[in-house]
């Protein structure tokens, strides 16, 4: 069996990283992301500048600086709450006025904590789609009327398999990617016209990451629902890269509407530990 790709720890930049797509894949293009991901890591080095965008101005100046050194390309560090149309809209404005043009867009925002339906507010579970599902929509929306409705372009919607399996303590993240989904395959028919693909990448665990240590529930539960999973391990950051690379990429340019799962199959076999992950997000939510 092939071995997993190497990954990277924390927010750290790959050291070395061997081509498994021709360097120049992507080039010339640019590439704006609602956040500082590893994804974005793996398009750059195919030939992307890229723009990235947060509401922690600080937490992307960091990022910016870690991904020019390690691939040499252009990054522009933007401030931006996905959930605020106006605040979009400025931030695309002053990507286009950097670069010209914006050919690939990865949302990725999110939000999401461990909850009990019946415990969970009606304002926490209508910030979580407003983040995840109306701020996948604003991003999407304005980037089209500004710049892709004329010129054609990719648009990748980071979700996750959630929306695919019933899982407890989930259903306000759940929901909001399940929408996004759908969104994906509505905006695939309507823009296809117009030259413009829209896939998503639904990741499940994914070791190394704030959501497996936040959302993954206690180690020896975690441990024994991945061993029941097909490929017996959990993915890795650089597997989700190529996956993001993959979809935003010529290689792809007869997909559209279509949700990547990458998550070595756990989707199909992972249990739910109800007790497990309800003591894990009592304990969570008391520290």
């Amino acid at each position: 069996m092939a071995q997993p790709p190497p990954d990277v720890e924390g927010d750290d930049c790959l050291p070395a990283y061997r081509h498994l797509f021709c360097p120049d894949l992507l080039c010339p293009r640019e590439c704006p992301s609602p956040a500082p991901t590893s994804r974005l890591l793996l398009v750059r080095r195919h030939g992307c500048h890229t723009v990235i965008a947060s509401r922690s101005l600080p937490r992307v100046l960091t990022a910016a600086r870690k991904l020019a050194a390690a691939t040499g390309r252009r990054c522009l560090p933007l401030s931006m709450d996905v959930r605020v149309p106006p605040a979009v809209t400025a931030a695309v404005d002053q990507a286009l006025k950097e670069f010209g043009k914006i050919d690939i867009l990865i949302n990725c925002a999110a939000g999401n904590f461990l909850c009990p339906a019946g415990s969970l507010s009606f304002n926490a579970f209508k910030t979580v789609l407003d983040i995840d599902t109306s701020g996948t929509f604003n991003v999407s929306r304005v980037l089209y009327e500004k710049f892709l409705r004329d010129h054609g372009g990719v648009i990748v919607n980071i979700t996750a398999t959630l929306g695919h399996r019933g899982q407890v303590l989930q259903v306000h993240a759940g929901s909001a990617k399940a929408a996004v989904d759908a969104m994906t395959r509505h905006l695939a028919v309507e823009w296809g016209p117009q030259n413009i693909r829209v896939n998503s990448l639904a990741p499940g665990p994914i070791s190394g990451t704030e959501g497996l240590r936040r959302l993954g529930g206690p180690q020896a539960s975690l441990s024994t629902r991945v061993a029941v999973s097909p490929l017996q391990r959990l993915g890795n950051k650089t597997e989700i890269a190529h996956c993001a690379l993959y979809l935003a990429s010529p290689l792809a340019s007869c997909v559209t509407g279509a949700v990547l799962v990458a998550d070595g199959g756990a989707w199909l076999t992972f249990p739910n530990d109800v007790k497990g992950l309800a003591d894990f997000a009592s304990f969570s939510a008391k520290l």
